[in-house]
């Protein structure tokens, strides 16, 4: 459609070439796009190829009527406005047509040419007023989409919140049992950030954790998902991940980490920005959610006593003790 000039494109179909040539003039009058056949199949030909906004059809005509063809427009294209042509001023008629979806309905003969141009116009209006509705619900589409997105996600660092977090762990520990696979839980803390936010300020803590962050988004799939669980602790689900996976790429963050040079780093015992890791998976470390999160926590604490910057699993006795020297 036009929007500028508010002017549609619009099929008439009738079998009676005097009407079909009246209705085409008033409407190429009022600066319409008019194409005009003598009968039902030829118009579904043009609206199979062309993009028309109105039909205006009489009721009766040989082969296909225009109820039938009325009917086989709103099941392709129920956007498109159907208005039936009738010299039957009978309430069934008017009625059947309506039930099928036609916008309205025009009497021959014309008392007043104006009337085809009057109904015109109130088709036009409900075409725009379904735009601006169309609109409206986009719009709320979009504002309900960022206030999910909102909820879903911490403030600060743009990863998904504690709350979101904890939805699709248990999301996904429920699919890991329902098709028998592993998944492993990430659990990192910063070494020392207390000593980093001292002594360099909470604005360069806050630059920090969010560097972070977008370290720890570069290194997972698109099936993982990072959250910031709370302060300087960051979870990492791994869906379909074994424990031996899960300790390759822990120790590969905790290597790229302790060996990114984050500005304020020189401040830090060792001048580098180190974490600690705890790693536990199902469902060998636990079949719940609130397990491999208690499991992980364990496996971080351990990493912590050990000396930090190193990774532990939450399996008896299993670590990988790399220590800074080895970084």
């Amino acid at each position: 459609m036009n929007k500028e000039t508010n002017k549609i494109n619009i099929l008439v179909v009738d079998d009676e070439a005097s009407i079909r040539d009246i209705v085409k003039q008033v409407l190429e009058d009022d600066g319409h796009k008019v194409a005009s056949v003598a009968s039902a199949e030829a118009g579904l030909k043009i609206l199979a190829k062309a993009p028309i906004h109105l039909v205006i059809t009489d009721i009766r005509m040989d082969g296909m009527d225009g109820i039938e063809l009325l009917e086989k427009i709103k099941s392709v294209k129920p956007e498109i406005e159907v208005v039936i042509m009738t010299s039957h001023a009978s309430l069934e008629t008017s009625v059947k047509s309506l039930r099928a979806g036609a916008f309205d309905y025009l009497m021959k003969p014309f008392e007043n040419l104006d009337s085809i141009s009057t109904m015109v116009n109130r088709v036009i209006e409900k075409i725009e007023q379904e735009k601006q509705n169309q609109k409206i619900v986009e719009s709320l589409k979009d504002e309900n989409k960022e206030l999910n997105n909102l909820a879903q996600r911490d403030g600060l660092t743009q990863l998904y919140n504690h709350r979101h977090f904890k939805e699709r762990l248990a999301e996904e520990v429920a699919r890991s049992n329902r098709y028998n696979r592993e998944l492993s839980l990430i659990f990192l803390d910063i070494d020392y950030f207390k000593t980093f936010n001292d002594t360099n300020g909470h604005p360069a803590g806050d630059a920090l954790l969010i560097k972070l962050s977008s370290l720890l988004q570069e290194r997972v799939r698109t099936v993982d998902i990072v959250a910031r669980y709370g302060g300087e602790e960051f979870v990492i689900v791994l869906p379909e991940t074994e424990k031996e996976g899960a300790l390759t790429l822990a120790n590969s963050i905790r290597q790229q980490i302790a060996e990114y040079p984050f500005e304020g780093r020189e401040n830090q015992p060792e001048k580098k920005v180190t974490v600690s890791i705890g790693i536990a998976t199902y469902p060998r470390d636990g079949t719940s959610a609130d397990v491999l999160i208690k499991d992980s926590d364990k496996a971080l604490y351990m990493a912590k006593h050990n000396g930090r910057n190193r990774v532990c699993s939450s399996d008896a006795n299993r670590k990988i003790n790399d220590d800074a020297n080895d970084s």
